[in-house]
């Protein structure tokens, strides 16, 4: 299993650099930055906690580049906090990917022509979704990588899955208002190019012919 996802988080990341553009490491490193300061935000829940992700406000700025602001945040987390593995790194790669690149890719181009509610609402359903789409993966690794994990009631997948709802409204609210506010302030924030594997669209535009202003 261990290989499995190690590979799996390598390719994702892989793909992730493929035609990666300049103008995209600021925005990237940003991300990272969030990601890895969210995860040290802890909710507590009962005798336990759980931190915030934000993947899903990272899958809504930097789309299908997420998988690298999600290793290197985690490797940042593994050899400055000792938090985690390198076992478990190309599992968490791909557990909190994947979520926000498919909720990125769905809702991230609305917001170019979003208003303030729809864009709380798109915010919300991202980051609430992510978190929800990450654990279902997640307990389904768990009980993939060791049957003795079970799905009874008080199982420890049962118990991941209790504590993940409370962060999935947490981090839907944090992430609804983040994205709101950039709306308001810099509504191209979010813009997506036509290809993002290639040039910004607004860069061929100024660089076409005869299109001097």
């Amino acid at each position: 299993m261990i290989a499995v996802t190690s590979l799996a988080g390598a390719g994702a990341v892989a793909v992730a650099l493929r035609g990666i553009k300049t103008e995209e490491i600021s925005k990237i490193a940003l991300m990272t930055a969030v990601f890895f300061v969210g995860s040290t935000i802890h909710v507590p829940i009962g005798p336990t906690s759980v931190h915030l992700l934000l993947a899903g406000f990272t899958g809504l700025v930097i789309g299908n580049r997420t998988p690298i602001a999600v290793l290197i945040a985690l490797l940042l987390q593994l050899f400055l906090l000792h938090l985690g593995g390198l076992a478990s790194l190309g599992a968490n790669v791909m557990i909190q990917s994947l979520p926000a690149m498919l909720l990125g890719a769905l809702f991230r181009p609305r917001l170019a022509t979003a208003n303030a509610a729809a864009a709380f609402s798109y915010g919300f359903t991202t980051g609430a979704a992510s978190v929800a789409g990450s654990t279902l993966l997640l307990a389904l690794l768990l009980v993939q990588s060791n049957q003795r994990f079970g799905m009874g009631p008080f199982s420890t997948v049962s118990a991941v899955i209790a504590g993940h709802f409370v962060l999935m409204i947490v981090e839907g609210f944090c992430t609804a208002f983040a994205v709101q506010f950039i709306v308001g302030v810099r509504p191209g924030f979010f813009h997506v190019p036509h290809n993002e594997n290639s040039r910004d669209f607004d860069d061929s535009i100024d660089s076409a012919p005869g299109n001097d202003g």
